[in-house]
């Protein structure tokens, strides 16, 4: 770890108290005045955005629990949060989660990235530490430890969605598969490609990238090469508007991209018309899907300037719920909160509840798709059954 990433440890706008003699925080073993919350998120590089919104939730929830004098067992209790850049790097996830533990965190929200989230996952799990991350690859569950939980559906299910979707809607004849080589992009691709082999399409090109790849002339003249009208993609953002580009430039647009969830940002919302169609799966809802989404999406506007990018509704709630897992809990012990986090059917103010089942799955969770029209990602469907 850098320096300057040992030096970012907190987030401004949350005043944080000293750790003072006898310790206010004492490794959360007992109700202490003051409960420190980790948030764990890439906070520079390519996907920061996307990262930055997470943390913004998770700020904007404990902003308001503290106004309204949160209290644990009628003892007033402030909430902190201590944030770490994970800079999408599995080696300084682990690094930032080793830092979290030694500051006295008694959960944290966090990761993203899967490539993330799953290799720091036993270092929070050392110590029975919560670990409620929006990352979808489902080997992050599969570790076996009660402190995974996840805010949203899997990938079993968005690589259900993706093939359903792509095969009975769009209609394609030769399909491309690319991804953007971390866990989370191949595996999701590749339980794609199972699908759509098991329903009789034929996938003509399978392509592997790394996270950070934006040159694609190679990648659009095969595309046209091989004449393949229907892109799946689990590839980021950023990398789907490269490619657009290329195709552009080959006047080869008479094709469909059907991306994953790291492709329905607002960013990508520039790519719109280039292509005959571009759609995504997600299992992060929109928070205008929900009822109590337009309140939320004020808040946050007036709090930040700008619209949620990514899922901060989902951490925004994740908050909520560890909060009244704190107050079940009694306690600010790490194992009594995740204790408490399996028990519980959680009030979340957006999405309506967050339960876990005992692998740390979402019992309530779907996967919708979505279509790039007007400049807007537009609903097409949504399913917890696909």
């Amino acid at each position: 770890m850098t320096q300057s990433l040992n030096r970012r440890q907190f987030t401004a706008g949350v005043a944080l108290a000293p750790l003072a003699a006898g310790g206010l925080l004492a490794g959360c073993n007992r109700m202490p005045d003051t409960v420190r919350i980790g948030v764990a998120q890439p906070l520079s590089g390519p996907i920061a955005a996307l990262g930055q919104d997470l943390l913004n939730g998770v700020m904007l929830a404990v902003k308001e629990l503290n106004a309204a004098n949160f209290s644990v067992d009628g003892k007033r209790v402030v909430l902190e949060v201590m944030t770490v850049d994970d800079r999408s790097d599995p080696e300084v996830g682990k690094q930032v989660a080793q830092q979290l533990v030694d500051g006295g965190i008694c959960a944290v929200i966090g990761h993203l990235n899967s490539g993330v989230s799953i290799p720091a996952a036993p270092i929070y799990a050392a110590h029975g530490i919560a670990q409620i991350a929006i990352s979808t690859n489902p080997k992050y569950t599969e570790l076996g430890f009660p402190t995974t939980l996840r805010m949203v559906a899997n990938d079993n299910l968005q690589a259900a969605a993706i093939a359903s979707f792509s095969a009975d809607q769009l209609g394609g004849k030769r399909y491309a598969t690319l991804d953007d080589g971390t866990p989370y992009g191949k595996d999701l691709a590749e339980g794609t490609n199972k699908r759509l082999e098991a329903a009789k399409k034929s996938v003509v090109l399978r392509q592997s990238f790394d996270d950070k790849t934006v040159a694609f002339t190679d990648l659009a003249a095969k595309l046209k090469a091989e004449n393949v009208d229907v892109i799946i993609s689990a590839l980021n953002d950023f990398q789907v508007l490269a490619l657009l580009e290329e195709l552009k430039k080959i006047n080869y647009t008479t094709v469909r991209l059907l991306g994953s969830d790291t492709a329905k940002t607002t960013d990508l919302q520039k790519g719109a018309g280039i292509i005959d169609g571009i759609y995504a799966t997600s299992p992060i809802l929109e928070a205008k899907e929900f009822t109590a989404g337009p309140q939320f999406l004020e808040k946050y506007g007036a709090a930040f300037g700008k619209p949620p990018a990514y899922g901060g509704h989902y951490t925004y709630d994740s908050m909520y719920v560890l909060s009244q897992a704190l107050q079940m809990a009694k306690s600010a012990k790490p194992e009594d909160i995740t204790a408490a986090l399996h028990k519980i059917n959680g009030y979340a103010p957006v999405t309506g509840t967050m339960k876990w089942d005992e692998k740390g799955e979402q019992r309530y969770a779907a996967v919708g798709v979505y279509e790039l029209r007007r400049g807007n990602w537009e609903l097409r469907m949504r399913s917890d059954r696909w």
